[in-house]
């Protein structure tokens, strides 16, 4: 199934070129924007699987265009690419609806990677981003509430779903096979009544499961 997505950035030269390599691997680039309020009304009127925003958009924020699509299209999930690393803007992107944050210096295959495990429901960070996410979150608001509806192999998992690992490397960290795991994920989605895995690791951010716990 061809992924459709809408690429959001000031830069021309910048833009033209993530079109042209993600449509040289299969992609359907279905839009692209320079500005918060361009971006928001064609991502109103094609519906991309994907938007790949950045945030530094003129004398706006891309943060301010993340969060009116994600309100206004909940299928449709936003992977920041940005040339800033730094913790607070990844942080606030997370907040206002992000799925995920790449930095610009990502080779092309990660981009690729990037691109398609979004889509398909991943939450998906450059090497450290969710590492700082968590310390971020437990530092603001500490460890969180118990999740005493989540076995513990389920909150296992859970963690290791926010550090942006795959069904495929968590089955082989905790030695189970991939169906297990994406049973655990499917019965977690179920029991705290989300829809994704993105909205799996902001739950997650947000109640300072840290992966390092028991």
């Amino acid at each position: 199934m061809t992924v459709r997505v809408m690429i959001v950035d000031d830069h021309p030269m910048w833009r033209e070129g993530v079109a042209r390599d993600l449509g040289s691997r299969g992609y359907d680039v279905c839009a692209t924007a320079a500005d918060v309020p361009s971006a928001v009304r064609i991502a109103r009127a094609t519906t991309p699987d994907v938007v790949v925003m950045d945030l530094q958009l003129g004398d706006a924020s891309g943060v301010d265009a993340t969060r009116e699509i994600t309100a206004a299209l909940p299928d449709t999930r936003v992977l920041v690419l940005s040339a800033s690393g730094e913790q607070s803007d990844v942080l606030d992107a997370v907040k206002n609806g992000a799925s995920g944050y790449l930095v610009k210096s990502a080779s092309l295959d990660e981009f690729d990677a990037a691109v398609r495990r979004t889509a398909e429901g991943d939450a998906v960070f450059s090497a450290g981003l969710a590492g700082l996410l968590l310390g971020e979150y437990r530092r603001l608001g500490g460890a969180g509430p118990e999740v005493p509806q989540l076995t513990d192999r389920e909150t296992e998992v859970l963690r290791l779903v926010a550090r942006g690992l795959t069904a495929k490397q968590i089955a082989t960290r905790l030695v189970l096979s991939h169906r297990t795991v994406e049973n655990h994920v499917q019965n977690t989605l179920r029991k705290l009544q989300l829809h994704n895995r993105a909205e799996l690791v902001r739950f997650a951010i947000e109640n300072g499961l840290d992966a390092d716990e028991a």
